[in-house]
């Protein structure tokens, strides 16, 4: 089994990104299948939180949703929303944020709320729900998403979930508890903030990608680092067990 896809490859390289993690905040869809991979895979005893209150959730199979029934039946424990943003988030007790998004930006900040003016936009998104508070106040923060230049633009015409803001420092100035993106994983690479400009640099290639294809998907001139890895593919073990899970396989 040595095949494998771009977003399998984005999956994988994104549930690495968790090992040695105790807890995740999760948000639904690619960042979703990619932590429940982490759980079958780096790190078996990684705690999933969903914003409906389920922590320690262990679902046998993908969730439809933040409400789906398996996450409550599998959690170590269900709370309120009040409170697992309340008394878990905010005060800062959740290692990791993962999310994925519309549209990012060169800073990191994310954009689920429209395409185009507010008012009158092209394209209405389905909003916000927890990820400015995860965003905000998660230890670190990881963003999953396909690599397209509409995806990752030059700026946002939202600003949904703060990344860098508008720079070095603004996260400090509005008192946000978390550190903010410190990964963006795409089908293409992974990029991390600069230490010095918190802009966005492509870190890792994925194997068989050029450079130039993820400079074309890329809606600003985008910074390679000095020393750009090569990924490492998806092991054997790896893509079984993620299509395991894609095929909505369970697990005891």
């Amino acid at each position: 089994m040595s095949e494998w896809n771009a977003d399998e490859i984005m999956t994988v390289t994104a549930a690495r990104s968790l090992a040695g993690r105790t807890s995740c905040f999760v948000g639904i869809g690619l960042p979703s299948t990619a932590a429940n991979l982490a759980r079958r895979t780096c790190n078996p005893d990684l705690a999933l939180i969903y914003e409906s209150g389920t922590i320690g959730a262990k679902p046998t199979r993908l969730p439809l949703s933040i409400g789906d029934g398996e996450l409550g039946e599998t959690a170590d424990a269900v709370v309120s929303v009040p409170e697992i943003f309340n008394y878990w988030l905010q005060p800062g007790r959740v290692d990791v944020g993962f999310l994925g998004a519309a549209q990012v930006d060169r800073l990191g900040n994310i954009n689920t709320t429209v395409i185009g003016d507010y008012r009158t936009p092209s394209v209405r998104l389905p909003g916000a729900g927890g990820a400015p508070e995860i965003a905000a106040s998660c230890r670190e923060t990881i963003v999953i998403v396909r690599h397209r230049p509409r995806i990752l633009v030059d700026r946002l015409a939202f600003v949904t979930s703060l990344g860098f803001g508008a720079g070095p420092g603004h996260r400090a100035d509005l008192g946000l508890r978390g550190r903010g993106p410190i990964r963006l994983i795409t089908d293409l690479g992974v990029l991390e903030p600069d230490p010095e400009t918190c802009e966005l640099t492509l870190v890792s290639i994925h194997p068989g990608v050029a450079l130039d294809d993820v400079r074309a998907a890329t809606g600003w001139p985008l910074a390679v680092h000095a020393d750009l890895a090569v990924t490492a593919p998806p092991t054997t073990a790896e893509l079984t067990a993620l299509r395991s899970l894609t095929k909505g396989d369970r697990v005891a």
